[in-house]
């Protein structure tokens, strides 16, 4: 019998609901304490995860999730700003 392959899981910063490592978004803050969102996946340093939507995004701004995550006093807005791009939402 063939083995059945695990995926890694993760937890959203947001709903805070356990989820496929690949159905979310990574994001990042390196050693030098640069904060940015990892297409990769794999870029080194300290790693936060939320889903692809806007309302977890929300809550994970309004309950400070990714800055305690990422160990980091504020989010700045231009990562926040990326994170909405890549989630397709534009503030009006």
């Amino acid at each position: 019998m063939g083995q059945v392959k695990k995926f890694p899981v993760r937890t959203c910063t947001g709903c805070r609901q356990e989820k496929n490592k690949k159905d979310l978004i990574r994001i990042v803050r390196n050693k030098e304490g640069k904060v940015f969102v990892d297409l990769t996946g794999k870029s080194n340093g300290r790693g936060a995860y939320i889903c692809p939507n806007v309302e977890c995004l929300q809550k994970a701004i309004g309950n400070r999730g990714l800055e305690k995550t990422l160990k980091i006093p504020k989010l700045d807005q231009e990562v926040i700003a990326g994170l909405k791009e890549q989630l397709g939402v534009y503030d009006e």
